[in-house]
């Protein structure tokens, strides 16, 4: 009896291994014909390996048309780095709509979507953050746009 306990705890043992390993995400074709990013790979360890928009992206990113009305600044910090996209979750945003961040210490933007938030912080998507050259680990002020 005093065996088969030892056999079956190291059975159950190698099982608890076997669900810890992590197999990548395949990138649906059509997620990424549409232009949206896939989510992060769950080894992502670094700021390229969260960041899954394609220099494509980037770059149709970064040049939005000038204009917009301004809805405000915002002292923003780094979002959910595995929400992949381009976005603000921001109280100056009333409703999900399309809009741009401008950047004034770089003189970046991007074209962002805007999305309400019931706090009183801003949030910004790792990509939009990384197109305005803003710090990553600080509190950029951002002027927020609508469309």
């Amino acid at each position: 009896m005093k065996k088969f306990l030892i056999v079956a705890s190291l059975v159950v043992a190698g099982c608890t291994e076997m669900g810890m390993q992590v197999e990548p995400v395949p990138v649906d074709g059509a997620v990424a014909a549409s232009g949206a990013a896939p989510p992060p790979p769950p080894t992502a360890r670094s700021v390229e390996d969260f960041d899954t928009t394609t220099d494509a992206q980037r770059v149709a990113a970064a040049s939005p048309t000038t204009g917009g009305t301004l809805l405000g600044t915002t002292v923003a910090s780094l979002g959910d780095a595995t929400e992949p996209g381009f976005w603000i979750r921001t109280p100056l945003a009333k409703a999900v709509g399309t809009g741009r961040l401008v950047y004034p210490e770089t003189g970046k933007s991007v074209e962002v979507e805007l999305r309400p938030t019931e706090s009183g912080s801003s949030r910004v998507s790792l990509a939009a953050l990384r197109v305005l050259q803003a710090p990553l680990t600080g509190l950029p002020m951002l002027e927020v746009y609508a469309k």
